[in-house]
């Protein structure tokens, strides 16, 4: 199963790990997925679109 939110799209990105010494490894940044019911439908969506959904409801 993908790292993808299916509100929004943002999924995983390329960054670097830096040791002590400055050398950079290839590494990738997940995106905080979290399985939630709306209306009734199991979904993988992001923290930042939950946020911006709560916000909507007021």
């Amino acid at each position: 199963m993908s790292r993808t939110c299916q509100i929004c799209g943002r999924g995983t990105r390329a960054s670097q790990s830096r040791s002590h010494s400055n050398v950079a490894t290839k590494r990738k940044q997940f995106i905080n997925i979290q399985n939630k019911n709306i209306d009734g439908k199991k979904v993988r969506i992001c923290t930042k679109c939950i946020k911006t959904a709560a916000k909507g409801k007021k």
